[in-house]
């Protein structure tokens, strides 16, 4: 199979990556995610352990490590109109929380927009750009909160 794109060619800025490191507990950081992600504008319909059902279903042996699906209904809606509903494959947006360390978090994200766009769910249009920034603007908002 041929990728409709070269992945050597992107950079993190491509797929919208938002890093940070918190020095906190697992649980903590979680809750801390949670909350900051909630005043940024975002519900957390979903949320799930990987590192507990793959610890327990195959003997994984992986460390702490949670994901977060954060929503924002408005641009959601408006992402599934732009897309003509397949955006709903991606959804939600996951933040990803995962130990490094006892003690030491890493809290990852990536555009689920950007990526829609670049692999052709969504459209390069207006309406898919201004939408891309308006996530953006939301996430950068409670990435520089956290």
């Amino acid at each position: 199979m041929t990728l409709p794109i070269d992945p050597s060619q992107l950079d993190e800025d491509d797929i919208g990556v938002k890093r940070t490191t918190l020095e906190m507990s697992h649980e903590d950081a979680i809750e801390h995610v949670r909350t900051v992600f909630t005043d940024a504008g975002f519900g957390i319909p979903v949320e799930f352990s990987p590192s507990e059902l793959l610890n327990e279903k195959v003997d994984a042996d992986r460390d702490p490590y949670y994901v977060l699906g954060a929503c924002n209904p408005a641009i959601a809606d408006r992402a599934l109109d732009a897309s003509e509903d397949r955006m709903g494959g991606l959804f939600p947006c996951n933040v990803v929380v995962w130990e490094e360390e006892p003690g030491v978090q890493t809290v990852y994200h990536v555009s689920i927009m950007r990526i829609a766009r670049l692999v052709g769910m969504a459209p390069d249009d207006d309406a898919m750009a201004d939408i891309i920034e308006d996530t953006g603007e939301l996430a950068d908002e409670a990435f520089e909160a956290l």
